[in-house]
Formats: structure tokens, C-alpha cells, sequence
């Protein structure tokens, strides 16, 4: 085990794991096959075993008193979540070094544990199991065979086409790229060409078939997702509930409120859009807000739909027009709310307030940075960074009522606060990609001018070119000519921090 924990403080620590990673394996795989005195041989297949290594662990039985139950886990269940994700991730990255068969065998065990499985590590453990499971891998597994041995000759024919397909396969638009049919082949009710300028059929709201969830583009208009209508006696318990919104006294009321609205939603199978877009929580006062949005958990961690919906109805309103400083009751609530549902958290609040569309103010900046540090990871954040800075519209997609979108933008809006969370984010020890730090090098060059005398502007470039110094390089020039052009406190301090790289 000695041997391999240089390897784990690097998952752990590294800001690019699996670059690291693949180096010191390589490094070790070239040793041991030097070595044959090696006492631990450091090999993918005994990395693989490491990993999957049965452990016992002691958990609590309710049903006996003061009782431990032992349960046979693999090792890397073991590990914190993060580094759990970070190793799935290298494996996904380098999945032609190992054995597939295990990897996916790897994969599925994660899987079958989902009940209690952090989310990014069961989203790695998806996309190692799809890696594996890709149909090239499989192609590239079937020509690794010699068909050529002195064992039974297949013929050339194997991998040739039948006759009938080969003049089909010098098409230049096949409909799939395994089967060499055009679209005219399928007949017209398989394809149609007039539904490709048919935008009607396309509406922006769209159903995610896995938890129900609407992700809500910019130019939504409410009345798209309130297309259905709800019958009568719906429709006044909601606007019941409305009423009672604005009125609620006491915390017991709260709870009442809270426990009809999930009745509403979840019990009844109702649209929770169309019902939390009608009852208007976000008109509550901030009290009884916060004891309405601990009071509406699911109890499942890792649902996404719920949560989300909970957060864009009754938090996200109220700090998307934040002129002053948060309700203090109202932001801790929100904060425990988003410890127990990160993946909730970032679509629908810190996406949406950061793509506000009057761009972020001190008060909003100071939600933001609350959420980010008390809530997510580092890598977490870095990740969120990297979409919110490089990624397109379909990576940057939030969760939005239809009656708020107005109040968000498809693009970021730079202002002086902007730039104090990206200095907040960077003192957190974020480690940020290089693409992250290319797209900011851009945005600094571009609005240099714009901002030559705005001190947060450049406290963000000195702590910048401070923390991200070994991946600034090949951008020295550049930067030195952008700061050239700022005129504040910090200007000779940045030069000189440049001009040291």
C-alpha cells in the first residue's frame, strides 16, 4: 500500500490529477519492467486490484441495539468522494491501459451502490462505464486479432461488406455511420426533410427524461410551460396557497404551507412549475422563506428536479433583485439546503445569478462566494468555472421559472463585482484549468480599457498572474500590454509580478 500513496496525495491534491497521474504510472510502469527486484510491482492490473480490494466496514443496525453490522465494501469506496471522482476519471482517461472487462466490472459495482453514492462520483463511474462500453473500444478488441494464425482461417470476407451494401457504402451521407443506408432509403415516415425548418416543433423548454426536469433557455415564454391546463379544484388550491404566501405569521403556518405545496407537486404528480409558478413563494417574507425551504426537502440527496425547483421558486427570486445584503436567516437556510443538493445548487442558483443579465452586484457577489466555498469543492467550483468560461449555451443550461428568465442573460455581464468573485474564487484555491485561464487572459486584454481605474479589476489580475503564474507563460505579453493600459494602486505591483514570470 506504501507504494502507491505518492499516487493518492495526488488525486487528492494535484490541480490536474489525471495528467499527474498518468505520468507517475508511467514512470512506475517503466521502473518495475527495469527492476525485477521490485518488492511491489507497480502495474495497472495490481492498481486495478488495489481499487477493488474487499474492505469490511462497520456500520450501524437499527435493529440491534448497539450492534455493529459488518458490510464488505471495495476499497476505493473507502476513499472521500472527490478523490473517488477524480480516480474514476483517470481511468475513464486512460482506459487503453487496463482491462476493460474489470473496468466496466468496476464501474458497475459503483453503480449498483447508487443509493448513497455522491453524485460526481457516480457521474464518473457513468462515463468510465460508457468509455469502456463505446463502440470503437470494441472494434479496436476485434482487429487486435490475428486472423492470419495457423488456427481456422476466416476467409477475407470477414470484415468485407455484402454485395448489395457496397454501393450503398460509396454514398457520401449515410444515415448511420455503422450502416451505409441514406435517409431516402427508410422511406418518407422515417425522415421527412420539411421538419428541418419546421422551428415550431422545437420549443425551448425541454423534458429531461430521467428526473422530469425542464432546463429553461433565455427566450422562453411562460405560457410554453403552462400549455396544459390544470383542472379547477388544482388551480384554486394553488391560488389558495398564494394567498396564504403572503400572510403567513407563525412558523406553524409555514410548515402547514410547505407540506400542502409538496402535496401539490409530488403527491398529486402535478406540473411543480406550473404550481409553484401560480402559488409564488418567492413573494414570502425572508423568515418564513427559510423555514419554508428546510421544510421542503425531498429526503433524497440525490434527486435533482425537486430540489432545483424548490431553490428557483423561492431563493433565487428574491437574489436575482438584491440591491442590499442578504436576510441572514434566509442565506443560512439556503446554505444547508445546497450542502444536502450541490448539482441543485449550480443550475439553479449560482448559473442564473452569475448570467444575471444586469450583471452581479456586491450583495449578489457575496451570496455567490457563500455558496461556492461552504457548499462545493474546490474541484467542484473549478468545474463550474471551466463551463461558465469556456463551455457553450447547452453546458451553461439553468433551471428557471419561466416568469424570472427576463432577469437572466445567455452571456456573462462584466462589472466591477464580477470581477471581485473571480478574485474571491481564486483566493478559495481553486486551481482553474488552462482553458479557464486562457479565457480570462482574453477578458482581461479586452476590457483592460474598460476598466483601467476599477482597483477590483486589478486585484484580479495581481491575484491572478499570483496564483495561476506557471500556466501564465505563453500570455506575458499580452498581459503586460493590457495592465499597461489600467492606471491604479496595483498596476507597478502587477508589471513587476508579470515581468517575473
Amino acid at each position: 500500500m506504501e507504494a502507491w500513496v505518492p499516487l493518492f496525495d495526488i488525486f487528492m491534491n494535484s490541480p490536474t490529477p489525471e495528467i499527474e497521474a498518468s505520468l507517475w504510472l508511467q514512470q512506475r510502469f517503466n521502473a518495475t519492467t527495469l527492476s525485477s527486484s521490485t518488492t511491489t510491482p507497480i502495474t495497472a492490473s495490481s492498481f486495478l486490484s488495489l481499487l477493488t480490494k474487499p474492505c469490511n466496514l462497520f456500520v450501524d443496525d437499527s435493529s440491534f441495539s448497539s450492534r455493529l453490522t459488518p458490510k464488505r465494501i471495495m476499497f476505493i469506496e473507502t476513499l472521500p468522494g472527490m478523490v473517488q471522482s477524480r480516480v474514476l476519471s483517470f481511468l475513464a482517461l486512460e482506459n487503453e491501459r487496463f482491462n476493460g472487462k474489470e473496468l466496466s466490472k468496476l464501474a458497475r459495482s459503483l453503480l449498483s451502490e447508487s443509493q448513497g453514492l455522491d453524485f460526481w462520483v457516480k457521474k464518473a463511474a457513468r462515463d468510465l462505464l460508457d468509455r469502456v462500453s463505446e463502440p470503437n473500444h470494441v472494434n479496436k478488441w476485434i482487429s487486435g486479432f490475428s486472423l492470419e494464425s495457423g488456427e481456422e482461417v476466416v476467409g477475407q470476407e470477414f470484415e468485407s461488406l455484402p454485395d448489395w451494401l457496397k454501393d450503398m457504402a460509396a454514398g457520401n451521407d449515410p444515415l448511420l455511420y455503422w450502416l451505409p443506408l441514406s435517409a431516402a432509403d427508410c422511406g418518407p415516415r422515417f425522415y421527412d426533410d420539411s421538419l428541418e425548418n419546421d422551428e415550431s416543433l422545437f420549443s425551448p423548454v425541454e423534458e429531461n427524461g430521467e428526473n422530469g426536469l425542464k432546463e429553461v433557455g433565455d427566450e422562453i415564454e411562460m405560457d410554453r410551460v403552462l400549455n396544459v391546463p390544470l383542472e379547477p379544484e388544482i388551480e384554486n388550491m394553488a391560488a389558495s396557497l398564494r394567498d396564504r404566501v403572503i400572510n403567513l405569521e407563525s412558523s406553524f403556518k409555514v410548515v402547514a404551507l410547505a407540506n400542502e405545496i409538496r402535496e401539490l407537486c409530488l403527491d398529486k404528480g402535478m406540473d411543480p412549475f406550473q404550481v409553484l409558478c401560480l402559488v409564488e413563494p418567492w413573494k414570502a417574507e425572508d423568515e418564513a422563506a427559510s423555514v419554508l425551504i428546510s421544510h421542503l426537502s425531498s429526503g433524497d440527496e440525490d434527486e435533482l428536479a425537486w430540489p432545483s425547483q424548490v431553490l428557483c421558486s423561492i431563493v433565487l427570486p428574491k437574489f436575482l433583485v438584491l440591491e442590499e445584503p442578504a436576510s441572514r436567516l434566509l442565506l443560512t437556510s439556503m446554505i444547508e439546503y445546497c450542502k444536502l443538493h450541490q448539482r441543485a445548487a449550480v443550475h439553479a442558483l449560482l448559473f442564473p445569478l452569475v448570467l444575471r443579465k444586469e450583471g452581479i452586484n456586491n450583495p449578489i457577489c457575496d451570496v455567490i462566494t457563500r455558496i461556492l466555498r461552504e457548499c462545493l469543492h474546490p474541484a467542484h467550483v473549478s468545474s463550474f468555472c471551466q463551463t461558465l468560461l469556456c463551455g457553450g449555451e447547452e453546458e451553461r443550461r439553468f433551471i428557471l421559472l419561466p416568469c424570472h428568465v427576463h432577469l437572466v442573460s445567455k452571456e456573462l455581464v462584466w462589472t466591477d463585482s464580477l470581477f471581485n468573485l473571480l478574485h474571491n474564487i481564486l483566493n478559495h484555491n481553486v486551481h482553474l484549468t488552462q482553458d479557464s485561464v486562457d479565457r480570462l487572459v482574453y477578458h482581461v486584454r479586452n476590457l483592460a480599457e474598460r476598466f483601467s481605474k476599477s482597483l477590483k479589476f486589478g486585484n484580479f489580475v495581481l491575484c491572478l498572474v499570483t496564483k495561476c503564474s506557471s500556466i501564465l507563460n505563453s500570455h506575458k505579453n499580452v498581459l503586460t500590454e493590457a495592465v499597461e493600459c489600467t492606471n491604479t494602486l496595483v498596476t507597478k505591483s502587477i508589471l513587476l509580478r508579470i515581468a517575473s514570470l
